[in-house]
């Protein structure tokens, strides 16, 4: 690869997330619920992976569409501060608005979304053929849905490619997904994910058969932090246990920047999936997917704790 190649593209729906915070229950249908803090930010999987990459070191372009309408407007300057290069986002009035509502509760959450117009940006050409682009990253399986030759285009182009399948009910158990999804060098999904895809309870074993498709397979297990499978070998790490938790979205898209940003720069498959964790860990102390800025020194501190953590417990 070229040492002018170094751009990761984050291709996803760009959206407004509305984030709810401090409240005792959910709602439901009939009551109305009150909660004490509430944030307006820029959400989606493609954005939250690039933001952190940006803060990471890494340079990216967000790939993507946005409304003209009072809420895209008004995640217009968090995306201008954030880092990302933004070169590529197509702004057209049927691309918004594009809300998420984000309930938080106790560590979790729950989402009700509004999909607007295609995901298919007017620059997918462009940005693919631009000679600095080394990596596109999908941070859904809908938009590759959307878009089936994107991976295929990527490859001509040059380009490794990662996708996150991220949760949607009409595609996850698709039996079709894998097949679909073929040529991506990095297969980042969920615990659950996996589980849904493979029907496999057992996620080594889950693993085991999306490895036989992929070179990487990564599966995220929250708080019980990371598995690699790679060719007939398989490495686990936990995450670290303890720190404050004030919002998990987004944490599974940081733990996608920190990964590719450290294989994109050549370190070993351990410290890569160290330095996801790292980055899922620290993305939870913030509200909203992108709210806590990441640093190397932070990255670098917990991943290295945690790798000699490792080698402590195999010696």
């Amino acid at each position: 690869m070229s040492a002018e190649r170094h751009l990761v593209l984050s291709i996803g729906r760009l959206y407004c997330d509305i984030v709810f915070r401090g409240f005792d229950a959910l709602p439901q249908l009939g009551e109305e619920r009150f909660a004490r803090e509430v944030a307006v930010v820029p959400g989606g999987g493609g954005f939250i992976t690039a933001a952190h990459l940006a803060s990471l070191g890494a340079p990216a372009a967000l790939l993507s569409r946005i409304g003209v309408d009072p809420l895209s407007n008004a995640i217009a300057p968090a995306l201008a501060e954030s880092g990302v290069d933004l070169r590529w986002l197509e702004r057209a009035p049927e691309a918004g608005p594009q809300p998420t509502v984000v309930m938080v509760q106790g560590g979790e959450r729950a989402f009700l979304s509004r999909r607007a117009g295609t995901a298919r940006p007017a620059t997918l050409g462009a940005a693919l053929a631009d000679p600095a682009v080394r990596h596109l990253h999908i941070a859904e399986f809908a938009t590759l849905a959307e878009i089936p030759e994107l991976i295929s285009a990527a490859k001509r182009a040059g380009l490794t490619v990662s996708l996150d399948p991220s949760w949607d009910d009409a595609w996850i158990r698709d039996p079709d997904l894998v097949q679909r999804a073929n040529g991506t060098d990095f297969f980042l999904p969920n615990a659950a994910e996996a589980r849904a895809i493979t029907d496999c309870d057992d996620l080594d074993q889950a693993g085991a058969r999306l490895a036989r498709h992929f070179p990487v397979v990564v599966i995220k297990d929250g708080e019980q932090g990371a598995r690699l499978y790679q060719r007939e070998t398989s490495l686990r790490l936990p995450a670290p246990q303890g720190g404050p938790v004030l919002d998990t979205t987004g944490a599974g898209d940081a733990f996608n920047a920190g990964f590719v940003a450290a294989w994109l720069a050549g370190r070993p498959a351990a410290s890569a999936l160290a330095e996801g964790i790292a980055c899922g860990t620290l993305s939870v102390q913030g509200v909203g997917g992108a709210g806590m800025r990441l640093s190397r020194e932070r990255v670098a501190g917990i991943s290295e704790a945690l790798l000699a953590k490792h080698d402590r417990v195999d010696a």
